[in-house]
């Protein structure tokens, strides 16, 4: 039977998003460490099917300010991947890259913004890229759109497009620990159903 929507994700299924996630998780705190050319490590990612109240609320309520970089998904798997980083880690990346101190997100300039959206852009393609191994499938992300918004805003993009779809949505939570300051970043992967079905099908656990 095919899946209709995320709710119909068995254990089996879940658990391998979960080790998508590992991977891609892994992935991204190596090329974290190469950019910034010092050590950064990762803890066990926590990957959920969330709805997108819950996401918003673990993200820190409504009204939390938040780097969002939205990416559109296409090849064998189409849909959305959105990186929300919190002030810590722009601050980590912004002090190690460019020797910016991060004082609030309306101080961004234009160096800052790209030097965040080139993060943004190596994570994602670590998690897609990861996906993409373990399927066999071709997965390409799109040019990266970056936004400084509130995280009920963030979400209400990807939750009015696919609101005919589904209300859940993959959540990858990340702890990097950098210099001894920790750093937290999140993924939100968005397959659209038809996506999931074939990422599914190509790790023999179809439903």
């Amino acid at each position: 039977m095919a899946l209709n929507n995320y709710n119909e994700l068995n254990e089996m299924q879940l658990d391998a998003l979960r080790e998508i996630g590992n991977i891609g998780s892994g992935n991204a705190a190596t090329a974290l460490s190469s950019m910034l050319e010092r050590s950064v490590n990762i803890a066990v990612p926590t990957i959920k099917v969330l709805d997108y109240n819950a996401v918003v609320e673990t993200l820190g309520g409504p009204e939390q300010l938040l780097v969002g970089i939205l990416f559109g998904i296409s090849g064998d798997v189409t849909g959305m991947i959105m990186f929300l980083l919190h002030k810590e880690f722009a601050h980590m990346v912004l002090d190690s890259l460019v020797g910016s101190e991060f004082d609030g997100y309306t101080e961004l300039d234009e160096m800052d913004q790209s030097t965040i959206q080139e993060v943004g852009n190596i994570m994602a393609a670590s998690y897609v890229n990861a996906m993409a191994a373990l399927t066999g499938l071709t997965i390409d992300i799109s040019v990266p759109n970056m936004n400084v918004d509130m995280a009920g805003a963030l979400l209400s993009v990807p939750a009015i497009y696919y609101a005919n779809i589904s209300d859940k949505i993959i959540l990858i939570e990340d702890e990097f620990d950098h210099d001894r300051e920790g750093a937290a970043s999140h993924i939100l992967l968005i397959p659209e159903v038809e996506g999931l079905q074939k990422i599914m099908d190509s790790l023999g656990l179809g439903s």
